[in-house]
């Protein structure tokens, strides 16, 4: 097999240096080209056709998640592999959804990556064991609705009830219900508690 051509996508220079040099001290890897947002990742992968590519997922002007939606919609064979410091459960299903085949978390990069484009290029999906572990944990949980998500990331803005329910053109006691109904599902003890679990396992961002 010929050396994995990889295009490395993150929005911080420092961490694309590092992955440039991890990857070409390989004798069967090399770097073909690099992206700073999604906007350009979606570019060069176009451009490059690359074997792999490394894709952050917080970046300006298209985040991760879209990039990888519209390099898989354009090439449905592109292999991607997510490198990103958000282990949430919620968030990398999303990701595997999308079409990911790794999920490496960034504090794991040196021990895992390596082997991630290796089992990728051969065809197989890969995801970081921390991952794997709270993705199996929560099988079979009830999902929150695109409302109740909408509701749990205006709680985390620290809005009440009242203005929920104006930001989403609902009723106050209908935002009410959905608050009753995250915090069933997610199993929380309050709000805090629910925007805590909500931010960890990936459901909503900051």
């Amino acid at each position: 097999m010929n050396a994995t051509r990889i295009l490395v996508v993150d929005d911080h220079p420092v961490f694309r240096m590092g992955m440039t040099a991890l990857v070409t001290s390989e004798p069967d890897m090399q770097v073909v080209g690099e992206a700073s947002n999604g906007r350009e990742a979606v570019a060069q992968h176009d451009a490059l056709r690359p074997d792999v590519t490394l894709l952050d997922l917080q970046m300006p002007a298209m985040d991760g998640m879209d990039a990888l939606v519209a390099i898989r919609e354009g090439y449905p064979s592109a292999r991607v592999i997510v490198l990103t410091t958000y282990g949430g459960d919620v968030l990398a299903r999303r990701a595997l959804e999308a079409g990911a085949q790794g999920y490496v978390l960034k504090g794991m990069v040196r021990a895992e990556l390596l082997d991630t484009i290796r089992a990728v290029r051969s065809g197989h999906r890969k995801v970081s064991s921390d991952v794997a572990e709270r993705l199996a944990s929560h099988v079979g949980d009830d999902e929150l609705s695109p409302r109740e998500t909408d509701v749990l990331r205006l709680m985390a803005e620290g809005n009440s009830n009242r203005r929920i329910g104006e930001a989403l053109t609902i009723s106050e006691a209908t935002t009410k219900s959905h608050v009753q109904s995250i915090l069933s599902k997610l199993r929380a003890r309050d709000r805090s508690h629910a925007v805590a679990l909500g931010l960890t396992r990936g459901i909503i961002r900051l």
